[in-house]
């Protein structure tokens, strides 16, 4: 089984490494960014992705719409720092089978590896209970209003990127990039750029 992982952090692919490396089942191929781990992806035909969030050009939920459109029947496991549910659940409303905490028990990621070559979806016991819990508390968050190309828009202005930038690096018009702005701000409740750009800092999206 060849997996591929996308994650800019070289502590973070050792550690992969580290758990994957005792289970002669498993082939590892590695990419930095959403350029070389869509290009591993085209190259290396692995059967499993898993995808960082927080990469550093474009998003990983950018990477895994543009890796489903090559291949939508592709497993992906989205792999991040950030134990909000709702990013879990953009994760699977944007196509991946699984998502795995960072901070949680590395073994999360070989049973994630597991369940979803299955067929199966896989959340942390911990977090698939957030989940099946949170319920009204879940969709009051103001990130529930945000589709997952929202979401990317979003982690980019907090990034520091212009619209013309974003408009390029999500292979969108500058006008539907302005015009996805301009609707987050009316979701979220905010008045400028400013306070948006604000928004995606303190929530951690940047």
């Amino acid at each position: 089984m060849r997996v591929l992982i996308v994650d800019d952090h070289p502590i973070v692919t050792s550690g992969c490494r580290a758990v994957f490396a005792d289970d002669p089942e498993i082939e590892l191929l590695e990419a930095s960014d959403a350029a070389s781990g869509e290009q591993v992806f085209l190259t290396g035909d692995p059967d499993i992705c898993i995808i960082d969030i927080n990469l550093p050009t474009v998003s990983g939920y950018e990477l895994a719409r543009r890796i489903l459109l090559r291949d939508d029947t592709m497993r992906i496991i989205m792999f991040s720092m950030n134990d909000d549910p709702i990013f879990a659940a953009r994760a699977i409303e944007s196509g991946a089978k699984g998502y795995v905490s960072k901070t949680g028990d590395p073994h999360d990621l070989l049973e994630a590896v597991y369940e979803v070559a299955r067929g199966g979806v896989y959340l942390p016991p911990a977090m698939a209970r957030s989940l099946a819990f949170a319920g009204p508390a879940l969709m009051q968050s103001p990130l529930s209003k945000l589709n997952s190309r929202e979401m990317e828009i979003l982690r980019l202005l907090g990034a520091g990127k212009s619209l013309a930038e974003i408009a390029w690096m999500v292979h969108a018009s500058y006008k539907t990039v302005a015009n996805t702005s301009s609707l987050m701000r009316q979701k979220l409740g905010v008045r400028s750029s400013v306070e948006l750009v604000r928004f995606a800092i303190e929530r951690g999206i940047a």
